[in-house]
């Protein structure tokens, strides 16, 4: 409020006259220019002295909203950026078959990335922002759409354990998300690096076309990208909580398939460290421990998993009886038939 009336907002008319005539008329104080107070062609007019050096520039209300704009911008280049090396740490754990179906669905966004990163490349030299614009504007339907395809499948790996109680079954639904996650995740992670370098160029393009609706554009971009990590945080959450629940049955068994329930919690903190690897960058606190898994003697002290064990051994005894059952009936009836033929 004290500095509400050291501004003056010039008109776009007399913004270029100063301009075209370089500048307002110097003092002999350094950073200190005249402007006329007055009504033309009266005897009354007088000189206001105007502060025109950097140090006013870093006080303007008008730079100052645009500050966050600013921030905001270098907030998606450093996101960006440990993108970028998240998906290089998540290329080394993807195998010959996932990288090339990784790279079928990047290869959607070819030329989307490809204007993107040659918008980049021209605005770190100072290119002009209407321009980078206009290379840009039409490619975030490409991006949101893969990324919506990347998170629906999360949801389906989630659901290969979603039912399932037999360890073995667990064994194999485990390992094989412990595999197609880091997929998953190395598109989100691309689609999620190009919507920061592509809302740097947006935020250039609204600074020189409507400055003044800079900052409700910059707080409606940051309510997007935080709308955009909720909905990564519930699917990631959905598919650990899915894990962490086979991880459970597992453990519960492990008297009769430790082995198999060793593979099962592996695999799931596996999983869990890639999760948590892919939510750093975007600012997300890690949303499980580590499980451990139960040793043999422990199972073999919990009444709980003598009972399990129990269970199965007696269902297995049943089934057995039963083959051996049905076996011996083929047999007395075949042997019925014989007994019946005429001797020869």
């Amino acid at each position: 409020m004290e500095q509400s009336a050291l501004y003056l907002k010039l008109t776009p008319e007399s913004a270029k006259r100063l301009k075209d005539a370089g500048g307002l008329m110097k003092t002999k104080t350094e950073g200190i220019s005249h402007a006329m107070l007055g009504e033309t062609g009266k005897q009354s007019l007088k000189w206001l002295q105007v502060e025109d050096g950097p140090a006013s520039l870093l006080t303007n209300p008008a730079v100052l909203s645009g500050v966050g704009g600013l921030m905001s911008q270098f907030s998606q280049q450093a996101e960006a950026q440990e993108l970028k090396a998240l998906l290089l740490r998540i290329d080394e754990k993807l195998n010959d078959v996932r990288r090339a179906q990784r790279d079928t669905v990047l290869a959607r966004m070819k030329s989307a990335a490809a204007a993107i990163e040659e918008a980049m490349t021209i605005r770190s030299h100072g290119g002009d922002p209407k321009t980078l614009w206009d290379k840009v504007g039409g490619v975030s339907e490409t991006i949101l759409n893969v990324q919506d395809e990347a998170l629906l499948a999360l949801c389906a790996l989630a659901d290969k354990v979603d039912g399932k109680h037999k360890t073995g079954e667990l064994r194999k639904a485990t390992h094989e998300i412990e595999h197609d996650v880091a997929v998953q995740l190395a598109v989100l992670a691309r689609c999620f690096e190009l919507q920061d370098e592509f809302r740097v160029v947006e935020l250039d393009h609204v600074l020189t076309m409507a400055p003044e609706n800079l900052e409700g554009h910059r707080l409606g971009l940051a309510a997007a990208r935080e709308k955009r990590r909720t909905s990564v945080l519930e699917n990631t959450t959905w598919l650990m909580t899915q894990m962490d629940q086979a991880g459970g049955v597992a453990n519960g068994n492990v008297l009769l398939h430790a082995r198999a329930a060793r593979s099962v919690i592996d695999s799931l903190n596996s999983t869990a460290a890639v999760v948590d690897d892919f939510h750093t960058p975007l600012g997300i606190a890690p949303i499980r421990d580590v499980l451990s898994p139960t040793s043999w003697r422990e199972a073999f002290r919990d009444p709980q998993q003598r009972r399990t064990a129990g269970r199965e051994v007696g269902r297995k005894a049943l089934i057995g009886v039963s083959a051996v059952g049905s076996l011996g009936a083929v047999a007395l009836a075949a042997k019925a038939k014989n007994d019946s033929k005429p001797s020869e």
